[in-house]
């Protein structure tokens, strides 16, 4: 489109003036008499006003000084939107957290005002129900105890680097789990899942500081219906992941999924919530609008080629494993076990033990 015309800019002028009640309308009088009742202009007057060129450049100038305040006042409408909301939120968190009195010291430590966040609006800013959730998590935290899961209970789930952390992030910094479920060398459902609990405990431990979310980069590289987990397993593991680590999934990309898979997606997909729906993206190497995609949220220098980027990554177990145990001694610091590990079973009060140097699995052949 072109330029608007001198003639098309003083009609816009006075129209602005019409409604723009804090302007008084007699000055439209002044420099103009025959605009009197007059909402535009005809090309009658502008050839008669044309004539007339320092009343012309005076309304120009009028008129656009009209659009800078309409502007003006838009973003500032804009603006006192979002402060009225940030204090209505956090209004919120105040009244969540006087509503859920966590019991134990690990409850208070995991109750941030970040996380009240998150529950909060994973319930749309429903108080009563941010609660609920929030109270269903602290009562499963307090029997499964997530942040008690150390590595060498769960590194032979990991030999074959199913599941792992890369060491690089998206372009939002987000920590980046990597998922191979083509790569699956165990059968114990139970362990399966306390593994991945594991790795997103600790995907949230290694997040950069002002960042709350993860990206999943799901590799469907070997993945068959024989090595596909039951629906149920599927099921408990999706409920896990919405109702006890809301929004800290930012995205979940399923990288070049089979055509088989859409038969297993077809059914897995009724659970899940609207919005953790919106965060899965199918991803396909050949489709340019996948490939754009990946390029907007990851440095193709940094991402593997196995999700078409230009980076060789290879999982190596026993590094891996070192990396871990480390993260173990960090968790326990960060939840108050004075750098010593519980031992496992349901018994909190049981011996402790400090964490071997390294403690490894067989490494992948």
């Amino acid at each position: 489109m072109g330029r608007s015309t001198p003639y098309e800019e003083v009609s816009k002028s006075v129209v602005c003036l019409k409604h723009f009640h804090s302007v008084n309308l007699g000055l439209i009088r002044v420099l103009y008499p025959s605009l009197e009742g007059s909402v535009t202009l005809d090309r009658q007057h502008f050839t008669n006003f044309s004539g007339k060129s320092h009343l012309l450049s005076t309304c120009l100038v009028f008129a656009r000084f009209l659009a800078s305040v309409t502007m003006f006042s838009r973003w500032s409408h804009s603006h006192h939107s979002q402060e009225n909301d940030s204090l209505r939120h956090e209004s919120m968190v105040k009244e969540l957290r006087a509503a859920v009195r966590p019991v134990s010291d690990r409850g208070l430590k995991y109750c941030t005002d970040a996380c009240l966040r998150r529950y909060l609006e994973a319930r749309n800013w429903n108080v009563d129900k941010s609660k609920k959730m929030l109270e269903e998590t602290l009562k499963w935290r307090s029997t499964y105890k997530p942040e008690e899961i150390r590595w060498h209970e769960i590194a032979v789930e990991g030999e074959t680097g199913k599941v792992y952390r890369a060491n690089f992030h998206d372009r939002d910094g987000r920590t980046v789990l990597i998922l191979r479920p083509g790569k699956q060398n165990t059968t114990s459902l139970d362990n399966q899942l306390r593994h991945l609990v594991y790795m997103i405990e600790n995907a949230i431990l290694n997040l950069p500081e002002g960042q709350e979310q993860m990206v999943w980069l799901i590799d469907f590289t070997g993945w068959s219906l024989s090595t596909s987990v039951p629906i149920k397993s599927a099921r408990d593991t999706i409920n896990v992941l919405q109702n006890h680590y809301p929004e800290r999934l930012a995205m979940a990309v399923l990288y070049n999924p089979p055509r088989i898979f859409e038969a297993f997606w077809k059914i897995v997909k009724y659970f899940l919530d609207a919005k953790t729906f919106q965060k899965v993206k199918f991803v396909y190497p050949k489709n340019k609008e996948s490939v754009e995609l990946m390029r907007s949220y990851f440095d193709e220098e940094n991402l593997p080629t196995d999700f078409g980027g230009k980076a060789i990554l290879e999982y190596n177990h026993e590094e891996f494993s070192k990396q871990m145990v480390q993260d173990d001694i960090k968790s326990a610091t960060l939840w108050g076990f004075d750098n010593k590990l519980q031992s496992t079973g349901t018994d909190q009060s049981g011996p402790e033990i400090t964490p071997e140097p390294i403690c490894l699995a067989p490494a992948a052949s």
